[in-house]
């Protein structure tokens, strides 16, 4: 029988049955869609070779979550692997870890562990294994039922960001960085428990460290500051070109303004976009 880690958070950050998760991921796509349409043309964005996106329930960010993963439908056949990164939040570890399982599952179905990938980072001493770290993270699993939806048959591999450098996270996107097969997604909420002003003022701020490259994000910032600031440092070298996609944070599905959590979705892509705004400070006003 392969290991399979079992779904965690099904019922609790997403709907637990396999029809309503479904309805459900379908409209926030297409709705994501719309929101691009009536936008005007988006093609820079079509291809993103990373993206960051976060994982908070989706009721409150699963809309900003889907207008990044709408930008993959032309990629559907093409992306056969997903290097995915979430910050743990149980469980310490020290540098990245891999699962102890074969294949993760959802409501939607298994997603296969890329073995290949897995021995791609044999070596690397920041990489190591732990069932405890992935066994209730819900910063990989809940990006998994958009990824089942938007994309038509691909392996994960998932790791649990810990106590690590952002040259050990470079590292690790090295090894995996692959050609266009490959998509790297890194799962990162932003700025917690701010008033709602405050967030968005904070998570402006940080938007436009990502936007411009520039690291040192910390976990005050956003939870996944690890993975990001790795990522960012990935991208520095590879020549990626950010694009913010939405930006919200949780008091603006909830009415709450005391003590809100931030969100945003920012692409990647390896060239840069003819079209894309001008000037950070353009690029902010994305919603």
């Amino acid at each position: 029988m392969p290991n399979t880690r079992p779904a965690a958070v099904a019922g609790l950050f997403y709907p637990g049955d396999a029809v309503t998760l479904a309805r459900t991921v379908a409209q926030s796509l297409a709705r994501a869609t719309q929101t691009a349409g009536a936008a005007g043309p988006s093609a820079p964005d079509a291809a993103p070779k990373a993206l960051i996106v976060p994982h908070a329930g989706y009721v409150y960010s699963g809309a900003t979550a889907a207008q990044a993963y709408a930008l993959l439908a032309p990629q559907r056949d093409q992306i056969r692997r997903v290097v995915l990164l979430g910050p743990v939040h149980r469980v310490p570890v020290r540098g990245l870890a891999l699962p102890d399982a074969d294949a993760f599952e959802t409501p939607l179905g298994r997603v296969e562990i890329d073995a290949q990938a897995v021995a791609e980072l044999q070596g690397l001493p920041q990489v190591t294994r732990s069932r405890a770290a992935h066994a209730q993270e819900h910063s990989l699993e809940v990006q998994l039922p958009f990824l089942q939806t938007v994309l038509a048959d691909f392996k994960l591999l998932p790791l649990a960001v810990g106590d690590a450098s952002p040259a050990e996270v470079a590292e690790v996107l090295e090894r995996l960085w692959g050609g266009p097969e490959t998509l790297i997604v890194v799962s990162s909420d932003l700025s917690h428990f701010l008033d709602h002003d405050s967030a968005r003022a904070t998570d402006g701020a940080t938007l436009r460290q990502i936007l411009t490259l520039q690291g040192g994000i910390s976990h005050r910032q956003a939870c996944g500051a690890t993975p990001v600031n790795g990522l960012l440092l990935a991208a520095r070298g590879k020549g990626l070109s950010p694009r913010l996609i939405a930006q919200c944070n949780s008091g603006d599905t909830t009415g709450e303004r005391q003590r809100v959590v931030g969100y945003a979705s920012v692409s990647f892509n390896e060239s840069v976009p003819v079209d894309a705004p001008a000037t950070v400070q353009e690029s902010l006003h994305v919603r």
